[in-house]
C-alpha cells in the first residue's frame, strides 16, 4: 500500500489522483507480487489468494469508511475484486508478448484513469512494472510473505 501512495504515480505518469486512480495503482503492483507468488507452486498460489483476499476486505473497509452506502458496497467490492483478475491476466498477457512494454503500455493506458491521453506516461509506467516484475522475481516467497518487498523507485524511470 505505501508504494501506491508514492507521488510518482499520479505527478510524473500521469494516473489521476482520484480513488478509481489509487485502487488502479494498487492493483498494477500487485500484479507482478501476486505473479511471483503464483509461481512458487501450491503454497505460493495460496499465499497468493489470500494477498487477494486482504485487498477485497481493504476495498470494502476504505468504501464504508468513505461512506458509501451500506446497499452499494457489495456491488463495488465485487467490481474490483473482477478488476484485480481481469487486470492481472491482461497484464501477464501483455508482459509476455514479444515487445511487452508497448503491449503492457497499452493496457495501462486502457485501464488506468488519466493515462489514455498520456501515451508517454503510460509507457514509462509499463517500463517501471516490468522492472518491478523483473526485481521480484528474485525475492524469496518468505521475503514475499513477510512484507519484505523493494520495489524499484517510481521516480526514477524516465518520462519521455
Amino acid at each position: 500500500m505505501a508504494q501506491a501512495r508514492q507521488p510518482a504515480f499520479f505527478e510524473r505518469y500521469g494516473v489521476l489522483d482520484t480513488p478509481e486512480g489509487r485502487t488502479a495503482v494498487i492493483i498494477l503492483l500487485l500484479f507482478p507480487v501476486l505473479e511471483r507468488l503464483q509461481a512458487d507452486g501450491e503454497h505460493g498460489r495460496r499465499s497468493a489468494r489470500l494477498l487477494s483476499e486482504t485487498f477485497v476486505t481493504d476495498i470494502d473497509d476504505c468504501l464504508r469508511e468513505m461512506g458509501v452506502g451500506d446497499m452499494s458496497v457489495p456491488k463495488k467490492v465485487k467490481r474490483a475484486a473482477q478488476a484485480l483478475g481481469e487486470r492481472c491476466l491482461a497484464y501477464r498477457t501483455a508482459a509476455e508478448t514479444p515487445e511487452p512494454a508497448p503491449a503492457l503500455a497499452g493496457e495501462l493506458a486502457a485501464t488506468l484513469p488519466g493515462l489514455d491521453a498520456n501515451p508517454e506516461g503510460a509507457s514509462a509506467l509499463a517500463r517501471y512494472v516490468l522492472a518491478a516484475r523483473a526485481a521480484l522475481a528474485g525475492t524469496s516467497t518468505d521475503a514475499l510473505e513477510g512484507g519484505r518487498i523493494t520495489f524499484p523507485d517510481p521516480a526514477a524511470t524516465a518520462v519521455s
